[in-house]
């Protein structure tokens, strides 16, 4: 399995697992309740799927690189959606 099949695999997990919907995971992940992701709140996420410590840092930077299309720092929800959407298309 692949890193990316392997990661989205322990998001779905995280997320079925401990909320009712995906939009509640959210809510309860953007700390600040602005409809977006800062590079700590998406390293909370991966810790929470079992990231390791340096890994996360990595794989959050990267999310961010290839996702941040206004490049603020932080990932939108439609952000968020095509990051899902071509991780899913990878498996």
């Amino acid at each position: 399995m692949s890193t990316n099949n392997n990661l989205i695999r322990k998001i779905r997990i995280l997320i079925t697992n401990q909320f009712d919907t995906p939009e509640e995971a959210l809510d309860f992940f953007d700390s600040k309740s602005e409809g977006r992701f800062r590079k700590t709140e998406i390293k909370k996420i991966l810790r929470l799927a079992a990231e390791t410590g340096f890994i996360k840092g990595i794989v959050a930077q990267e999310i961010l690189k290839g996702y941040d299309k206004p490049s603020d720092d932080t990932i939108n929800w439609e952000e968020l959606k095509s990051l899902i959407s071509d991780l899913e298309n990878e498996m």
